[in-house]
């Protein structure tokens, strides 16, 4: 066939409107299976939903296996030199006394060393009165060192013993025991399952009610609740422990953790 035969198909008004036609079908047909395809894509990211999501809490209480105490020795001298003498005297003898009772070296820790100068402020002038600064001006008068150590006791049936014999060698502020697990991680572990637990029968519960069945679980968070809270048992002597300063009779109690979780369950 030559040009010209060709020329004269296409210039044919009926094969004009019947190509046309064609390819308006043709773009189309490509334009639905491009949406369709575009479609499938977005919705294959996007989860199940027939699903249920509950919650529970579990908590679990555990005894302590370490007592932790601190305490400060602070002193004020004229000079530095003679601030830090007395305190480091005092403190070597308390940190003498703690390890004669059988505390380990990786259990003593300096928490912090703090050496800080003290000032006399005098009167303020009279309303009114014209003062030097030399006279407004505060002064020193000598310097504090003060020195606190962290004790971590393992045998709790010192603790008691402890706070007494540290009490006699005359120490400042002393805190404590704070009566925890050594490794919380056990804690937060035992409160978590029963908290699943509570997750797991829920689910079935509602999955009952509502007829269906549950699938597997497609989402899951937890969370902690906070720092353990202790629970004293004073009927161990707890109440007494002022009036026998000398020996302080400490109740050790228990530890309380506590646990959230959310569990996502497909359902058929």
């Amino acid at each position: 066939m030559n040009s010209n035969s060709l020329y004269e198909i296409f210039d044919n008004g009926g094969v004009r409107i019947a190509l046309i036609g064609a390819l308006c079908i043709l773009s189309l047909f490509l334009l639905a299976e491009t949406i369709n395809v575009a479609t499938n894509f977005s919705r294959s990211g996007i989860p199940a939903t027939d699903t249920i999501t509950v919650q529970g809490d579990g908590q679990a209480t555990l005894p302590p296996d370490v007592a932790r105490v601190s305490f400060t020795v602070e002193n004020t001298k004229a000079t530095v030199a003679d601030a830090q003498e007395a305190t480091t005297k005092q403190a070597n003898a308390a940190l003498e006394y703690v390890k004669g009772q059988g505390i380990a070296d990786k259990d003593v820790k300096m928490l912090s060393y703090n050496i800080s100068p003290q000032y006399s402020y005098p009167n303020p002038c009279p309303v009114g009165a014209l003062c030097p600064d030399y006279v407004r001006a505060p002064k020193i008068t000598g310097y504090q060192v003060s020195e606190t150590v962290q004790v971590t006791v393992r045998d709790l049936t010192l603790v008691g013993a402890m706070l007494g014999g540290l009490g006699k060698l005359g120490v400042q502020n002393l805190n404590g025991p704070a009566f925890a697990l050594d490794d919380s991680t056990a804690g937060y572990a035992a409160a978590r399952a029963d908290a699943i637990n509570k997750a797991k029968a829920q689910a079935e519960l509602l999955a009952d009610q509502l007829g269906v069945r549950l699938g597997k679980i497609v989402n899951f968070s937890e969370s902690s609740g906070g720092y353990p809270y202790p629970m004293y048992g004073y009927g161990m002597g707890g109440d007494m422990a002022i009036a026998k300063a000398e020996t302080p009779n400490v109740p050790t109690g228990e530890n309380t953790y506590n646990a959230s979780v959310s569990i996502t369950y497909e359902i058929r």
